[in-house]
Protein backbone atom coordinates (compact mmCIF):
# COMPACT_ATOMS: atom_id res chain seq x y z
CA UNK A 1 0.00 0.00 0.00
CA UNK A 2 2.70 2.44 1.26
CA UNK A 3 4.76 1.72 -2.32
CA UNK A 4 1.18 1.92 -4.59
CA UNK A 5 0.74 5.50 -3.01
CA UNK A 6 3.91 6.43 -3.81
CA UNK A 7 3.36 5.13 -7.70
CA UNK A 8 -0.43 6.84 -7.70
CA UNK A 9 1.62 9.98 -6.87
CA UNK A 10 3.56 9.55 -10.06
CA UNK A 11 0.88 8.79 -12.37
CA UNK A 12 -1.32 12.14 -10.47
CA UNK A 13 1.80 14.05 -11.75
CA UNK A 14 2.15 13.07 -15.43
CA UNK A 15 -1.55 13.22 -15.72
CA UNK A 16 -1.21 16.83 -14.82
CA UNK A 17 1.74 17.34 -17.37
CA UNK A 18 -0.41 15.69 -19.90
CA UNK A 19 -3.31 18.01 -19.14
CA UNK A 20 -5.86 15.22 -17.77
CA UNK A 21 -7.38 16.69 -14.86
CA UNK A 22 -9.64 13.63 -13.80
CA UNK A 23 -6.76 11.07 -13.62
CA UNK A 24 -5.13 13.65 -12.06
CA UNK A 25 -7.25 13.80 -9.35
CA UNK A 26 -8.22 10.16 -9.19
CA UNK A 27 -4.79 9.11 -8.51
CA UNK A 28 -3.59 12.21 -6.33
CA UNK A 29 -6.71 11.16 -3.90
CA UNK A 30 -5.37 7.49 -3.90
CA UNK A 31 -2.23 8.43 -3.68
CA UNK A 32 -3.16 9.47 0.53
CA UNK A 33 -3.87 5.66 1.27
CA UNK A 34 -1.31 5.73 3.68
CA UNK A 35 -3.17 7.46 6.20
CA UNK A 36 -4.91 4.12 6.84
CA UNK A 37 -1.74 2.68 7.88
CA UNK A 38 -0.78 4.92 10.49
CA UNK A 39 -1.11 3.49 14.19
CA UNK A 40 -1.28 7.05 16.13
CA UNK A 41 -0.24 4.55 19.69
CA UNK A 42 2.33 2.61 18.33
CA UNK A 43 3.73 6.29 15.65
CA UNK A 44 4.07 3.32 12.91
CA UNK A 45 2.61 1.90 9.36
CA UNK A 46 0.96 -1.06 10.68
CA UNK A 47 -1.02 -3.64 8.32
CA UNK A 48 -4.44 -4.01 8.86
CA UNK A 49 -6.57 -7.27 9.08
CA UNK A 50 -10.53 -7.49 9.42
CA UNK A 51 -11.09 -3.51 10.00
CA UNK A 52 -7.90 -3.49 12.88
CA UNK A 53 -4.25 -3.51 12.36
CA UNK A 54 -2.39 -7.42 12.20
CA UNK A 55 -1.56 -8.11 15.91
CA UNK A 56 0.72 -9.19 17.65
CA UNK A 57 3.19 -6.21 16.40
CA UNK A 58 7.04 -6.09 16.60
CA UNK A 59 8.53 -3.15 14.65
CA UNK A 60 12.05 -5.27 14.49
CA UNK A 61 10.31 -8.18 13.33
CA UNK A 62 10.36 -9.00 9.82
CA UNK A 63 7.17 -10.99 7.98
CA UNK A 64 5.38 -11.27 5.03
CA UNK A 65 3.50 -7.74 6.14
CA UNK A 66 6.54 -5.54 5.05
CA UNK A 67 8.40 -6.50 1.47
CA UNK A 68 12.03 -7.37 2.58
CA UNK A 69 11.81 -5.07 5.36
CA UNK A 70 10.05 -4.54 8.71
CA UNK A 71 8.24 -1.44 10.17
CA UNK A 72 11.48 0.41 11.18
CA UNK A 73 12.16 0.38 7.67
CA UNK A 74 9.50 1.35 6.07
CA UNK A 75 6.95 3.37 8.17
CA UNK A 76 8.49 6.73 6.87
CA UNK A 77 8.20 5.86 3.23
CA UNK A 78 5.95 8.87 2.23
CA UNK A 79 8.13 10.66 0.03
CA UNK A 80 5.64 12.53 -2.01
CA UNK A 81 3.13 13.69 0.91
CA UNK A 82 5.73 14.19 3.87
CA UNK A 83 3.95 17.36 5.27
CA UNK A 84 0.98 15.05 5.68
CA UNK A 85 3.14 12.34 7.40
CA UNK A 86 4.43 14.98 9.72
CA UNK A 87 1.17 15.74 10.50
CA UNK A 88 0.14 12.24 11.51
CA UNK A 89 3.00 12.02 13.25
CA UNK A 90 1.92 14.52 15.60
CA UNK A 91 4.52 17.49 14.30
CA UNK A 92 8.42 17.65 13.29
CA UNK A 93 9.90 17.67 17.16
CA UNK A 94 8.01 13.59 17.08
CA UNK A 95 9.09 13.07 13.69
CA UNK A 96 12.85 14.22 14.91
CA UNK A 97 12.72 11.77 17.31
CA UNK A 98 11.81 8.67 15.50
CA UNK A 99 14.49 9.95 13.20
CA UNK A 100 16.77 9.64 15.87
CA UNK A 101 15.71 6.66 17.37
CA UNK A 102 15.55 5.05 13.81
CA UNK A 103 19.48 5.48 13.49
CA UNK A 104 20.35 4.80 16.88
CA UNK A 105 18.45 1.69 17.80
CA UNK A 106 19.86 -1.84 18.15
CA UNK A 107 20.22 -3.29 14.44
CA UNK A 108 19.06 -6.78 15.31
CA UNK A 109 15.93 -7.86 13.65
CA UNK A 110 13.68 -10.93 14.47
CA UNK A 111 11.32 -12.91 12.23
CA UNK A 112 12.04 -14.47 9.03
CA UNK A 113 15.51 -14.29 7.31
CA UNK A 114 15.68 -11.60 5.05
CA UNK A 115 19.31 -11.39 2.88
CA UNK A 116 18.48 -8.01 1.37
CA UNK A 117 18.42 -5.89 4.90
CA UNK A 118 22.04 -4.94 4.77
CA UNK A 119 23.76 -1.73 5.73
CA UNK A 120 22.05 -1.61 9.00
CA UNK A 121 22.93 1.97 10.57
CA UNK A 122 20.38 0.93 13.90
CA UNK A 123 17.46 0.11 11.77
CA UNK A 124 18.16 2.43 8.66
CA UNK A 125 18.88 -0.03 5.64
CA UNK A 126 21.12 1.35 3.12
CA UNK A 127 21.28 -1.91 1.44
CA UNK A 128 17.42 -1.44 0.17
CA UNK A 129 15.33 1.02 -1.23
CA UNK A 130 12.90 1.74 1.58
CA UNK A 131 15.39 3.68 3.30
CA UNK A 132 17.35 5.53 0.94
CA UNK A 133 15.40 8.90 1.06
CA UNK A 134 15.24 8.83 5.18
CA UNK A 135 18.55 10.52 5.89
CA UNK A 136 17.53 13.65 4.06
CA UNK A 137 13.94 13.81 6.25
CA UNK A 138 16.33 15.75 8.44
CA UNK A 139 16.22 18.66 6.36
CA UNK A 140 12.55 18.84 7.26
CA UNK A 141 12.97 19.33 11.16
CA UNK A 142 14.80 22.36 12.87
CA UNK A 143 17.93 19.66 13.24
CA UNK A 144 18.36 20.32 9.03
CA UNK A 145 22.40 19.67 9.75
CA UNK A 146 21.93 16.05 10.74
CA UNK A 147 21.03 15.12 7.07
CA UNK A 148 24.51 16.42 6.41
CA UNK A 149 25.95 14.15 9.15
CA UNK A 150 23.88 11.53 8.09
CA UNK A 151 24.26 11.42 4.54
CA UNK A 152 28.67 12.17 5.66
CA UNK A 153 28.83 9.10 6.55
CA UNK A 154 26.80 6.92 4.60
CA UNK A 155 29.09 8.23 1.97
CA UNK A 156 32.25 7.50 3.95
CA UNK A 157 31.18 3.86 5.46
CA UNK A 158 28.74 1.99 3.02
CA UNK A 159 30.45 2.46 0.01
CA UNK A 160 34.15 1.21 -1.03
CA UNK A 161 36.44 0.29 -4.55
CA UNK A 162 36.20 -3.34 -3.70
CA UNK A 163 34.13 -6.00 -5.21
CA UNK A 164 32.35 -5.99 -2.22
CA UNK A 165 31.97 -2.10 -2.06
CA UNK A 166 28.48 -1.87 -1.74
CA UNK A 167 26.18 -2.74 1.01
CA UNK A 168 22.77 -3.63 -0.55
CA UNK A 169 21.74 -5.26 -4.20
CA UNK A 170 22.22 -3.19 -6.64
CA UNK A 171 18.87 -3.72 -7.92
CA UNK A 172 18.93 -1.16 -11.43
CA UNK A 173 21.66 0.68 -10.34
CA UNK A 174 19.90 2.46 -7.30
CA UNK A 175 22.55 1.69 -4.66
CA UNK A 176 25.15 3.43 -6.94
CA UNK A 177 22.42 6.52 -7.98
CA UNK A 178 21.94 7.45 -4.78
CA UNK A 179 26.45 7.80 -4.23
CA UNK A 180 26.57 9.61 -7.59
CA UNK A 181 23.75 12.46 -6.62
CA UNK A 182 24.85 12.42 -2.67
CA UNK A 183 28.16 12.89 -3.86
CA UNK A 184 27.18 15.74 -5.96
CA UNK A 185 25.29 17.61 -2.80
CA UNK A 186 21.80 16.91 -3.57
CA UNK A 187 19.23 13.91 -3.68
CA UNK A 188 15.67 13.68 -5.32
CA UNK A 189 13.69 11.87 -2.18
CA UNK A 190 10.84 11.26 -4.69
CA UNK A 191 11.22 11.09 -8.24
CA UNK A 192 8.01 12.79 -9.43
CA UNK A 193 8.32 16.25 -7.70
CA UNK A 194 10.80 18.45 -9.38
CA UNK A 195 13.14 19.13 -6.68
CA UNK A 196 16.16 18.09 -5.20
CA UNK A 197 17.38 18.30 -1.35
CA UNK A 198 20.59 19.28 -0.59
CA UNK A 199 23.12 17.13 1.69
CA UNK A 200 26.39 17.03 1.81
CA UNK A 201 28.87 17.24 -1.52
CA UNK A 202 31.72 15.14 -1.68
CA UNK A 203 33.02 16.03 -4.61
CA UNK A 204 35.45 18.96 -4.82
CA UNK A 205 34.09 19.63 -8.67
CA UNK A 206 31.60 18.42 -10.59
CA UNK A 207 30.38 19.01 -14.55
CA UNK A 208 26.91 17.75 -15.47
CA UNK A 209 26.09 18.01 -18.84
CA UNK A 210 22.45 17.89 -19.90
CA UNK A 211 20.47 16.71 -22.59
CA UNK A 212 19.25 20.51 -23.94
CA UNK A 213 23.41 21.30 -24.02
CA UNK A 214 23.59 23.43 -20.78
CA UNK A 215 26.11 22.50 -18.60
CA UNK A 216 26.19 22.72 -14.35
CA UNK A 217 29.11 23.20 -12.54
CA UNK A 218 29.52 22.22 -9.32
CA UNK A 219 32.02 23.42 -6.97
CA UNK A 220 32.58 22.91 -3.20
CA UNK A 221 35.19 24.83 -0.80
CA UNK A 222 36.82 23.96 2.29
CA UNK A 223 35.63 20.25 1.36
CA UNK A 224 37.54 18.58 3.68
CA UNK A 225 36.80 15.33 4.88
CA UNK A 226 36.38 16.98 8.78
CA UNK A 227 34.11 19.98 7.01
CA UNK A 228 30.76 17.99 6.66
CA UNK A 229 28.43 21.03 6.80
CA UNK A 230 26.98 23.22 4.18
CA UNK A 231 27.80 26.64 5.83
CA UNK A 232 25.93 28.38 2.92
CA UNK A 233 24.90 27.82 -0.94
CA UNK A 234 25.07 30.10 -3.93
CA UNK A 235 23.17 29.25 -7.31
CA UNK A 236 24.43 31.43 -10.02
CA UNK A 237 25.92 34.08 -7.85
CA UNK A 238 22.75 34.49 -5.55
CA UNK A 239 22.44 32.67 -2.29
CA UNK A 240 19.91 30.45 -1.71
CA UNK A 241 17.17 31.07 1.44
CA UNK A 242 16.21 27.40 0.85
CA UNK A 243 17.44 23.94 1.15
CA UNK A 244 16.23 22.49 -2.40
CA UNK A 245 17.02 23.07 -5.82
CA UNK A 246 14.37 22.50 -8.32
CA UNK A 247 14.72 20.35 -11.37
CA UNK A 248 14.55 23.56 -14.17
CA UNK A 249 17.21 25.23 -11.97
CA UNK A 250 19.47 22.59 -12.18
CA UNK A 251 18.91 21.59 -15.90
CA UNK A 252 19.28 25.48 -16.93
CA UNK A 253 22.82 25.44 -16.06
CA UNK A 254 25.51 27.19 -14.33
CA UNK A 255 27.29 27.10 -11.05
CA UNK A 256 26.20 25.95 -7.47
CA UNK A 257 28.84 26.80 -5.14
CA UNK A 258 29.00 25.08 -1.57
CA UNK A 259 31.22 26.40 1.02
CA UNK A 260 31.51 23.84 3.73
CA UNK A 261 32.78 24.06 7.36
CA UNK A 262 32.67 21.91 10.59
CA UNK A 263 30.01 23.24 12.30
CA UNK A 264 26.50 23.98 11.59
CA UNK A 265 25.05 27.34 10.05
CA UNK A 266 22.50 27.93 12.51
CA UNK A 267 20.96 30.64 9.94
CA UNK A 268 20.48 27.22 7.52
CA UNK A 269 18.25 25.01 10.12
CA UNK A 270 15.46 27.92 9.99
CA UNK A 271 15.44 27.62 6.11
CA UNK A 272 12.23 26.36 4.78
CA UNK A 273 12.37 22.67 3.26
CA UNK A 274 10.66 21.59 0.40
CA UNK A 275 7.65 23.21 -1.54
CA UNK A 276 4.11 22.27 -1.06
CA UNK A 277 2.08 20.37 -3.25
CA UNK A 278 0.09 23.55 -4.35
CA UNK A 279 3.46 25.48 -5.21
CA UNK A 280 5.03 22.69 -7.44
Amino acid sequence: TLEYAYDDFCIAQFAKFIDQPGVHDEYLKRSFNFINLYDPETKFMRARVNGGFATPFDPYQVNFHYTEANAWQYSMFVPHHYREYTSLAGGNEKVLQHLDQLFTTDSKTNGREQADITGLIGQYAHGNEPSHHMAYLYNYTNQQHNTQVMVDSILYTMYSNTPEGLSGNEDCGQMSSWYVLSALGFYQIAPGNPYYEIGRPLLDRASITFENGNELFISAINNERENKYVRNVVLNGVQLDRNYLTHDELTAGGVILFSMGDRPNSQREKLPHAPTLNEI
